[in-house]
C-alpha cells in the first residue's frame, strides 16, 4: 500500500469522525479542485464551463452531462490529450486484455449497455487509491478483531463470483487481484452452471466471498439443501439490491457478515451498506443529488426520478453532474447507526419506468410502486417483473427451497393486481413466468425489464 493510499485511509477515518460539517466541507474542496482541472485540461470541460463562476463548490451550478453526451465527445472529455476512443476500444474489444493497464497507467471498464449504449470509463492511480481508503472505511465497521484472525487463519482466501469474458468493474478488479495473489483467489463466473458453481466452492472454501447480491441468494438456497458447505468469515455483495429480510437469511445461512455497496464504474467507491441496511454515500469524495425528471432536488425522504453524482477524484476522466439514472431514496432522518454519511436506498433505474395504456391514456409506473409489494412477499429470494406485451406482465420467482411455490405465486400475484387496479390498469394480464429472472449480458439480474422500444401500440 503506497504512502499516499495511507494518508486517504487515515483522512477517511478522521473526516467522518468529525462529522457532517467536515464531510461538506471536504466535498466542497474537492468539488472545486476538480471543476478547476476539468475545464482547464478538458476540451469539452472548458467549452461546457465557459460563463461558469471561477471557483465552483456547490455542484447544482454545474450543467448535468450523461453517458451519451460524454461519449459522443470522448477524445474532447479525457483530460490527457494521449487518449483517443479508438485505442480504449482496442483494448475493451479484447477480452484478453481485460485488467490491462491502458497507456501504462490507466484501468479501463465498460458498462454493459442497459442504458442503451456502452459505456468506456478510464480510472486513474489515485481514483483506485480512493477505491481501497472507501472499501477499508466499510471493512472497518463490518469485521471484529477476532474477525480479522479468522481470515488471515485461512490465508484471506477470496472467492469472486461475477460476469467474466467482458471489461466490467468486477471483472477487471478480479483480475489484477488474481494477478497479485495467485491461487488465494478463486475468480468464478456467474454464468456457470450452479452444480459446477457450488462444486469450486465447496473445493477451495473462501473466507471472503464477493458475489453479486443475486448470487449471494441463490447460493444461500444451495447451502440452506445442503449441497453448499462453505464458511465465509464475510460476504461482500455488489451491484443488485435484495428485499430487506433477504439480507438478514443470506447472513444466518452461511453464520457470516453480510454487507452490500450500490457503485457504478463510473464511480466505484459511491457507497456501502451499514448495518441497518441502509447504503452510505462516501460524500467526503462524491457530490450526489438526488433530483426529479427536471433536474431538481428532491427532499430527503421523497423518491427521486434520478441521481446526479460528481465523482471528487478522476481527473484523467471527469464524471460531474453526471445522470446516473438509478431512483433513491435519501433517509431524511439520521441513520440508527451512526454514520453521519448520507444514507439512501436504491429503488432501480429510471429507464426502467414501465408504461401502459388504459382508457384514459398512458399510464406509467416506476419500478419501486411494482416491486414493493412483492418484496413483501415471504419466500421470494429473487423476482423479475418483465413486460412482454403492451399489457401483459410476466412474474419470474425464484422461490426459497422451504417456500410453496404455488402460495408464493398466489400471493405476488395478488400484489401484483392490486398495485394494477390501483392506477386503473386491470385490463394488464399477469402471467407466471415459466423460467427464473435472466441474468444481463455483464451477469446483474434487472428487477424490472420495460417493453423494448416501439413496441408499445
Amino acid at each position: 500500500m503506497t504512502e499516499h493510499a495511507v494518508g486517504l485511509i487515515w483522512d477517511a477515518w478522521r473526516t467522518r469522525k468529525r462529522g457532517a460539517g467536515a464531510i461538506a466541507q471536504r466535498q466542497r474542496a474537492r468539488l472545486a479542485d476538480v471543476v478547476a482541472y476539468a475545464r482547464a485540461n478538458s476540451p469539452y470541460y472548458g467549452e461546457l464551463y465557459r460563463g461558469l463562476p471561477d471557483r465552483v463548490e456547490n455542484a447544482g451550478q454545474l450543467p448535468v452531462t450523461d453517458k451519451k453526451m460524454l461519449m459522443g465527445r470522448f477524445d474532447e472529455w479525457c483530460t490527457d490529450r494521449a487518449v483517443t476512443l479508438e485505442a480504449a476500444e482496442a483494448l475493451v474489444d479484447d477480452p484478453n486484455r481485460i485488467g490491462e493497464w491502458f497507456l501504462g497507467k490507466y484501468t479501463v471498464m465498460t458498462t454493459s449497455g442497459t442504458t442503451g449504449r456502452r459505456g468506456i470509463f478510464l480510472v486513474d492511480a489515485r481514483t483506485m487509491a480512493v477505491v481501497t481508503a472507501m472499501m477499508l472505511r466499510w471493512v472497518g465497521d463490518w469485521l471484529s478483531p477476532s474477525d480479522f484472525l479468522k481470515i488471515i487463519s485461512r490465508r484471506g482466501r477470496t472467492a469472486m463470483v461475477m460476469a467474466t469474458g467482458g471489461h466490467f468493474a468486477s471483472a477487471v478488479a478480479a483480475a489484477r487481484l488474481k494477478k497479485r495473489r495467485g491461487k488465494q483467489v478463486e475468480v468464478l463466473s456467474a454464468h456457470m452452471p450452479m452444480t459446477e458453481l457450488v462444486a469450486r466452492l465447496n473445493r477451495f472454501q473462501p473466507a471472503m466471498l464477493a458475489p453479486y447480491a443475486s448470487m449471494a441468494a441463490m447460493l444461500a438456497d444451495e447451502q440452506e439443501a445442503g449441497r453448499l458447505g462453505i464458511h465465509p468469515v464475510l460476504l461482500a455483495l455488489s451491484a443488485e439490491g435484495l428485499p430487506q429480510e433477504e439480507y438478514g437469511r443470506i447472513a444466518r445461512v452461511f453464520n457470516a457478515k453480510v454487507g452490500n455497496s450500490y457503485a457504478a464504474s463510473e464511480c466505484m467507491f459511491l457507497s456501502s451498506m451499514c448495518r441497518e441496511g441502509w447504503l452510505h454515500v462516501n460524500a467526503d469524495w462524491v457530490a450526489f443529488e438526488p433530483v426529479d425528471a427536471d433536474y431538481r432536488p428532491v427532499a430527503p425522504g421523497e423518491q427521486s426520478h434520478t441521481v446526479l453524482i460528481s465523482n471528487l477524484a478522476n481527473r484523467v476522466q471527469p464524471i460531474l453532474r453526471y445522470d446516473l439514472g438509478d431512483s433513491v431514496l435519501q433517509r431524511p432522518d439520521p441513520c440508527p447507526c451512526g454514520n453521519p454519511l448520507p444514507a439512501i436506498r436504491v429503488q432501480g433505474r429510471s429507464a426502467d419506468v414501465l408504461m401502459f395504456r388504459n382508457s384514459s391514456g398512458d399510464v406509467r409506473l416506476p419500478p419501486l410502486a411494482l416491486t414493493q409489494r412483492i418484496e413483501a412477499v415471504r419466500g421470494i429470494t429473487l423476482f423479475q417483473l418483465a413486460q412482454t406485451a403492451p399489457a401483459t406482465l410476466e412474474i419470474r420467482l425464484q422461490i426459497a427451497p422451504t417456500a410453496n411455490a404455488d402460495t408464493v405465486w398466489r400471493e405476488a400475484e395478488a400484489g401484483l393486481r392490486k398495485v394494477l387496479a390501483e392506477h386503473g390498469l386491470e385490463n394488464v394480464v399477469v402471467e407466471r413466468g415459466g423460467k427464473p429472472p435472466e441474468q444481463g449480458r455483464g451477469g446483474k439480474f434487472r428487477e424490472v425489464i420495460p417493453l423494448k422500444e416501439g413496441t408499445h401500440s
